[in-house]
């Protein structure tokens, strides 16, 4: 498989993070896979955000489970942007998506969509949450998964093929050979993130790895020619 350069919640490096400009924005750059984040509405919307609540991303505040989708539309996401819902995005760009999801109730929201849309060769579904995981793969059969983690140990290689995941998408600060070689040979691919800089790429392919979620699309660029 060729190595592949993930937009990290679109390229959130240059355009307002989980936004349909940062999304088209990073199809425009040429990244070959778009990732982004979904959390369940007050009324049980699939929106596209990465926190629990809106403060940090919009100029409003509070729990997204709080808020209605009505309410959530009414905020900036940045440069005049909206919040928007998953279908939207499928709808906006035709690049792969990884989709993350946070816990159970977003994994049944998700397979509904995927199953109306027939997504399973299209979106991948990652997640922090083992449990989010194993909910996805029993109610959407064939779907690819990928357990995300930023604080692990070796367990991360049983973690994953234990709920079915067929990659790790790991920190790759804290990434080891001894972590790559034990993946291999469970026939797990690994992508590393968050890829930013030079010497983060640089042991991206030192290590071997299948791909990068970076924030930036120049990524994309140097990473065809980084030994």
């Amino acid at each position: 498989m060729n190595f592949l350069t993930i937009g990290h919640r679109g390229i959130m490096g240059v355009e307002p993070e989980n936004t349909l400009r940062s999304f088209v924005a990073a199809q425009q750059a040429g990244l070959d896979v778009i990732e982004l984040d979904l959390h369940l509405s007050k009324d049980g919307e699939l929106v596209v955000m990465h926190d629990t609540d809106v403060d940090r991303t919009t100029d409003g505040s509070g729990p997204i489970a709080e808020k209605t989708l009505a309410e959530l539309r009414a905020l900036d996401a940045g440069h005049g942007e909206r919040i928007p819902v998953f279908e939207e995005v499928l709808d906006a760009v035709s690049a792969p998506l990884q989709a993350e999801i946070k816990d159970v109730a977003a994994a049944r929201a998700l397979a509904e969509v995927m199953h109306r849309r027939d997504l399973v060769g299209r979106v991948e579904v990652l997640s922090f949450h083992d449990e989010a995981i194993a909910e996805i793969a029993r109610l959407v059969p064939g779907v690819r998964t990928a357990l995300v983690a930023s604080r692990y140990g070796t367990d991360v290689v049983e973690r994953a093929t234990a709920v079915g995941a067929t990659t790790l998408v790991l920190n790759i600060r804290r990434l080891t050979l001894e972590i790559v070689e034990r993946a291999r040979k469970a026939d797990l691919r690994i992508i590393g993130w968050v890829v930013n800089t030079q010497d983060h790429l640089r042991l991206v392919r030192a290590l071997e790895l299948d791909g990068a979620t970076t924030d930036y699309p120049e990524i994309k660029r140097t990473g065809r020619f980084t030994a």
